[in-house]
């Protein structure tokens, strides 16, 4: 067996980092056990209820200064994994290694909705803890940082959806983190605010873990991904960028199938010989005997070929049955310019089969307006009476996170239809435990295909959806994409995410830039 030599100088840590590297399984002295690991999680386990498993045994180790994407479908638990990194959940078993002295910062998905009616100024306060008198400098730095204005007096329920992704990286920056952890950070972005963040994140010289559903964001910045299998709850690690990652997954589960296509020839030849010699009687029943224990060996030996996460299954969202004539008219609308409501004059009028984009920069006012249209609030606009309205928030709060997902679909019914209601909720993955969890205890994809199971059950005349990719695993968009193409309905369509948009037939595009 060869040997792997070290220049005579070479350091303890420097030696323990090339093993690292070269994956090579070694005894290392307590002392040297977490050297240059920021974080290690060995065989840990973590479920909500009995009937809820998220870990089992999950175990992986990320280096200092790594950059490393939480991959797995929506729901496996990969903002739970972030919230055990955190300390804000606590393991039922195994260790979680954190080094105590590396300061984490945790850009979460979306702003707590406490921290909404905060001013700028008062957000920034509650996560920092320096001295006061450095605040505000330290609040233009991190401003500048995410190529953000943002007066200290403003609300942050203010900021449009893309700005407040913007805030939530700012308010991890201004903690001067060691780790930085970023739950779907291109969330709301337009390209330009994703192009900043990539910029960012590839200069960026300290540990970064991310969760994002953008593969091509990912291949950007990041060395690693951590895999949490949303069927097994368990964690593998794989080195390199996320094209590489994924490419190799795809062929090991095709090697594993393979190896057990072979098993499953071998297994019915010999389960035919054990057969053929018990027939015979006499001595040939022992060789029976054998052929049958070798195939059941075989049966052990085959391999748990790791299933893909599933895509939903194709759906189609039904218009409204009596729609006919002229859906909604746009005589004029506001945009945000220069801090100030600036009104513009527009003539545009939606009928059935007819889909609008409605396009511009973070900040401009996007958000704002379809809110205005979608509870008939927008002065310049006008919805015909009798439309019904499905309207897809990019933040959930149309749905009660109070309520069942079994109550939040059928509230949206003509009809009671129980055996209708849950096979529609089987086509978007919720399952008999999820149709009776509470929507707030759900994560934020699973909150999203609840929101499109919705409106399947409501079938609207007119749809409207902001940034209807936020949170959804990318697996799943084609199907979205496709069922919104289809949409027989008026449609407006707010989306920062060209390749979704451009599998969607749109027949006008409304830039409020422009």
């Amino acid at each position: 067996m060869g040997r792997l030599l070290f220049p005579e100088n070479a350091s303890q840590k420097q030696k323990y980092v090339v093993l690292w590297k070269l994956d090579i399984i070694f005894f290392i002295p307590p002392a040297m056990a977490n050297d240059n690991v920021a974080v290690r999680f060995n065989k840990v386990s973590f479920e909500y209820g009995r009937d809820k498993p998220i870990l089992d045994e999950a175990s992986f180790a990320l280096r200092r200064g790594s950059k490393v994407t939480l991959m797995g479908q929506n729901g496996a638990g990969k903002s739970t994994i972030l919230n055990l990194i955190t300390g804000e959940m606590q393991a039922h078993d195994g260790s979680i290694y954190v080094d105590p002295d590396l300061k984490i910062a945790y850009a979460k998905q979306v702003i707590p909705r406490q921290q909404l009616s905060f001013t700028t100024r008062e957000f920034f306060a509650a996560c920092f803890s320096g001295k006061d008198y450095e605040l505000d400098r330290r609040i233009e730095e991190v401003l500048e940082v995410v190529n953000l204005k943002a007066p200290g007096d403003r609300l942050i329920k203010d900021f449009s959806g893309g700005q407040q992704a913007r805030l939530l990286l700012a308010s991890a920056l201004i903690q001067d983190p060691d780790i930085l952890i970023l739950d779907e950070p291109t969330n709301n972005l337009d390209r330009a605010g994703i192009e900043h963040l990539t910029q960012f994140l590839i200069m960026y010289d300290k540990t970064c873990i991310v969760i994002s559903h953008d593969a091509d964001f990912l291949n950007m910045f990041t060395d690693g991904v951590v895999y949490l299998d949303v069927f097994t709850h368990k964690t593998q690690q794989y080195t390199g960028d996320y094209y590489v990652v994924v490419e190799e997954i795809a062929a090991q589960i095709e090697k594993e199938k393979r190896k057990n296509a072979q098993y499953e020839k071998e297994i019915i030849a010999n389960k035919e010989k054990a057969n053929f010699f018990a027939n015979k009687g006499g001595g040939m029943r022992l060789v029976a005997k054998k052929m049958r224990e070798k195939a059941a060996a075989m049966e052990e030996a085959k391999v748990d070929v790791r299933r893909e996460d599933k895509a939903i299954r194709d759906f189609e969202i039904p218009a409204q049955a009596e729609l006919g004539g002229e859906v909604l008219k746009i005589s004029s609308f506001k945009i945000m310019h220069n801090h100030e409501l600036v009104e513009k004059q527009a003539n545009i009028s939606l009928r059935k089969k007819q889909h609008l984009l409605i396009a511009g920069p973070n900040g401009i006012g996007k958000s704002t307006l379809i809110e205005a249209l979608a509870t008939g609030r927008a002065a310049g606009a006008s919805i015909a009476e009798g439309v019904k309205v499905g309207y897809y928030r990019q933040d959930f709060s149309t749905l009660n996170f109070e309520d069942t997902v079994h109550d939040a679909l059928a509230a949206v019914m003509k009809e009671e239809n129980e055996e209708f209601l849950r096979s529609v909720a089987a086509g978007f993955l919720i399952d008999k435990q999820i149709i009776n969890a509470r929507i707030g205890t759900l994560s934020e994809g699973q909150k999203g295909l609840v929101a499109f199971a919705q409106l399947v059950l409501l079938e609207p005349g007119l749809l409207i959806l902001d940034e209807p990719t936020n949170h959804i695993n990318f697996r799943h968009l084609p199907v979205i994409a496709k069922a919104l193409d289809k949409y027989a309905g008026a449609m407006i369509l707010v989306s920062h995410v060209p390749e979704f948009v451009e599998q969607i037939r749109i027949d006008e595009v409304l830039d409020l830039e422009k």
